[in-house]
């Protein structure tokens, strides 16, 4: 998914914020299944940084108008 303008990049901002937070709250959390625990985090982290990238390409495309 590319970002069309800026209240896109704002909201995909805003969701990484809500991402990065659940990532650091859930390494903190004891879990009963360490397996899935795992897989939950790369996961958060997996779209965690697709966001990033999303707003770098954003911001880079932004850059060259």
């Amino acid at each position: 998914m590319d970002l069309r303008d800026e209240r896109e990049l704002e909201v995909t901002r805003r969701k990484l914020h809500v991402l990065e937070a659940r990532y650091e709250a859930s390494r903190r959390e004891p879990d009963e299944n360490a397996h899935v625990h795992e897989l939950s985090l790369r996961s958060l982290k997996r779209m965690i940084n697709q966001l990033k990238e999303e707003i770098a390409r954003f911001e880079l495309q932004t850059l060259r108008k």
